[in-house]
């Protein structure tokens, strides 16, 4: 029996307030993924992430697979109990990563053959692995196997990609109704209520993107997403993109925008009805010194703050800015200590964090459509002299 279900109670506009009801909680939509790709996201304790107000982190496929292996985290219960995260969890399909990362990847309608990058085993990713490596992790959805072409790729390329996504899609699905059926080796016996979610590739190609959705809808999920951007594209392409693809994925069900993006991204997502979203940038750009403010993005190692005694944000209510000054992030990050990404992060998550939150606020009481307009014009993408 499922304990998948998606309700939006409210509506501003395109943007929707809604409730995901997963086996391992509810999660309030729109809503921002911590990325925990290895069963843990960087610099970033699973105590914090609760108290910052994260129900939702995600996990990856292929790097799960190759270490510790999916069958050991099997053994040990599943995902959540393993890493000792009793939220729920998305895991996406490993497809990105092969594509990415791995040596000598070939990719042919069967699937994805690939070299480890961490020791050149040899291994083959098809949609049916895919499905079950995340039924033995036991994640609360598991993310079907596609192929995201590069940016730009020519039209010929897209079209190749969206036929075999397509064909994978519907291998996937198959799959994964199969274990659900049938119990497969007991594969799914850590999470039995998994939903699995399709992905709608198709570049900026607006005819590419139609077709890809209409096939994978005819395919059947739980929800879909929308692959393939944030990938190189200028913003005011992805944004075009979203406005041709948004609307025509079924109303009822969750949206998930993969791998976007920085925080205007995320409300000019939301305004064209997105609900769901993931980024590496709040934990990646925290390890790196950068940290985001109303304003924009300060570097925290410029020397202008080595004296600096404000917080990071004054009007920021994180841990963080209630306790630390600006000159003494910029000595811990000078100075190579490692609770200098543990605070970056920190706060960089509670900002994505209650974005998200402002603007759930913002669906109800609907006032988005301010809201959208007041940050577009205060936040800049630019680092910033504050």
């Amino acid at each position: 029996m499922s304990s998948f279900s998606f309700d939006i109670s409210h509506r501003d506009g395109r943007a929707r307030r809604g409730r995901l009801t997963l086996p391992h909680g509810v999660v309030e939509t729109p809503a921002f993924m911590p990325v925990g790709t290895r069963g843990a996201v960087k610099a970033a304790l699973n105590d914090s992430l609760e108290a910052l107000g994260a129900e939702i982190i995600l996990g990856n496929t292929y790097h799960l697979h190759l270490r510790p292996g999916d069958d050991l985290i099997a053994r040990r219960g599943g995902l959540h109990r393993f890493m000792g995260w009793d939220r729920p969890i998305l895991t996406d399909s490993g497809g990105y990563q092969v594509f990415s990362l791995a040596r000598m990847c070939r990719i042919t309608d069967d699937g994805a053959r690939f070299q480890s990058h961490l020791d050149g085993t040899e291994y083959m990713l098809t949609p049916e692995k895919a499905a079950d490596i995340q039924a033995q992790l036991g994640s609360d959805i598991a993310m079907v196997l596609d192929e995201c072409p590069p940016w730009p790729a020519d039209e010929a390329a897209v079209r190749g990609a969206v036929a075999r996504s397509a064909l994978w899609a519907a291998r996937a699905r198959a799959r994964y109704l199969s274990i659900k059926d049938t119990g497969v080796e007991s594969v799914l016996a850590t999470n039995p209520g998994q939903a699995q979610f399709g992905i709608v590739q198709g570049g900026t190609f607006q005819q590419l993107r139609m077709t890809s959705a209409e096939m994978t809808i005819a395919v059947g999920f739980e929800g879909y997403a929308i692959g393939g951007l944030s990938v190189g594209e200028p913003p005011e392409a992805m944004y075009e993109t979203l406005d041709g693809t948004v609307e025509r994925l079924p109303d009822a069900q969750p949206r998930y925008l993969m791998g976007v993006g920085m925080p205007d991204d995320l409300v000019e997502a939301v305004w064209r009805g997105v609900d769901m979203f993931d980024c590496v940038l709040p934990t990646r750009n925290a390890r790196n010194g950068q940290l985001f403010v109303k304003r924009g993005l300060i570097n925290i190692k410029n020397a202008r703050y080595a004296e600096d005694d404000r917080p990071i944000d004054p009007d920021c209510a994180c841990p963080v800015c209630r306790r630390y000054s600006r000159a003494y992030l910029r000595h811990l990050f000078t100075a190579g200590e490692m609770a200098s990404a543990a605070l970056n992060t920190l706060h960089n998550l509670h900002f994505y964090l209650d974005t998200m939150r402002r603007i759930r606020e913002a669906i109800v009481f609907g006032t988005f459509g301010s809201f959208r307009q007041d940050f577009l014009q205060t936040f800049s993408r630019t680092l910033i002299k504050d």
